[in-house]
């Protein structure tokens, strides 16, 4: 047994490029497993970051100054960021308001349906058990509104915050942006000389978190307009609240794109029963969803996600239960990190015959 770890200690952890880059690994997992609540302003604006530099990198080549495609670039988002702040959110708001107040009357309607159940199929339904999903249903509802409340709540004592980012967050993308330059160097003259590993998987996860964040913003814009147009299309109430959840459940690959399919097929039911018009709704937002997977993703991400379904599915719930949000939207980029590092560890730790025999070189020496 001893034998064995020892020759997979020698095997992985004898170079010393090796050592560095998982001392680098541990630290950067620790700080943000412990303080990511605190760095999460600087972590948004890392992101928004990511985002614009492409924008400025192409303003850059026909010639404009960086530091003037910085500033246009900024207040561009800053004024895009307000419209939807000031226009957007308000309409949500008055759809989710909207929403919250049918609730009950489709909560009698769809109690209605399951007592009919019986009477239809009594051979597979009895009154007792409808009764028990009907109250199993109720304590659902009940918790989901207690937790929408605590919500509420939170987010009241959380207005403080909200001026911090919207102060703090665009100052802080403007010097990432601006002297960006001088703060990779500052970063990379804290690290040891021999980072040779580490500077490789650096450089190509560092390509493949800024292709992802821009990607993933596009796709979400895509696939909330298209889905936004065809809801509008079929008269569906409440289109506007529902194709936003379409788009940010793009976040959550395959477990977000099953999730709101409840809601959008509940409010069809509601508004329409089984008419043609509810069967046709979910055929078009299935052609959505395959056209979002089969098309959208490998145009978007071809050079990103190179990743197993099962590895996607297990980074979402492993990373989403480390750090919530965040953990579920870089899960990609995370799992991608952990395949780059396998991927490329071998490639420069030496093999164990060759770690023997330089020791023995030492030894006579």
């Amino acid at each position: 047994m001893l034998a064995v770890i020892r020759d997979w200690y020698r095997r992985n952890f004898t170079d010393p490029q090796a050592v560095i880059l998982a001392i680098l690994l541990i630290a950067g997992f620790t700080v943000v497993l412990t303080v990511g609540d605190l760095l999460a302003p600087f972590l948004v604006a890392v992101i928004l970051a990511y985002l614009l530099e492409g924008v400025v990198q192409a303003m850059e080549r026909v010639g404009i100054p960086r530091l003037l495609a910085v500033a246009a670039v900024l207040i561009g988002f800053i004024v895009i960021g307000a419209l939807l702040l000031f226009g957007l959110i308000p309409l949500l708001s008055q759809q989710v308001a909207q929403l919250l107040r049918e609730v009950p009357d489709m909560i009698s309607r769809g109690q209605s349906a399951l007592m009919a159940l019986p009477e239809q199929y009594p051979a597979l339904f009895t009154e007792e058990q409808i009764r028990g999903v009907i109250a199993s249903l109720h304590a659902e509802v009940a918790d989901f509104g207690r937790a929408i409340v605590s919500v509420s709540l939170a987010q009241a004592f959380s207005v403080f915050a909200f001026f911090i980012y919207v102060v703090l967050v665009p100052l802080m993308v403007f010097f990432l942006l601006k002297d960006k330059e001088r703060i990779l160097r500052w970063a990379v003259s804290l690290l040891p000389e021999r980072r040779e590993l580490s500077s490789r998987v650096w450089d190509a996860v560092n390509v493949k978190i800024g292709n992802y964040v821009r990607g993933k913003v596009i796709e979400i814009i895509i696939v909330w307009a298209v889905s936004f147009v065809t809801f509008a299309f079929f008269g569906l109430n409440f289109s506007l609240l529902l194709s936003f959840l379409v788009g940010v459940s793009v976040i959550i690959p395959y477990i977000g794109a099953i999730a709101v399919t409840i809601p959008i097929a509940l409010i069809a039911y509601f508004q329409w029963g089984f008419a043609a018009e509810f069967w046709w709704l979910l055929i078009a937002y299935q052609i959505i969803q395959i056209l979002d997977g089969n098309v959208l993703v490998p145009v978007l991400f071809s050079e990103v996600v190179n990743l197993h379904p099962v590895a996607i599915i297990v980074a979402v719930l492993f990373f989403g239960g480390l750090w919530g949000v965040w953990g579920i939207f870089f899960a990609i980029p995370l799992a991608t990190l952990v395949q780059v590092v396998l991927d490329t560890w071998p490639q420069v730790v030496a093999p164990p015959e060759e770690v023997e025999v330089a020791e023995e070189e030492v030894a006579e020496g």
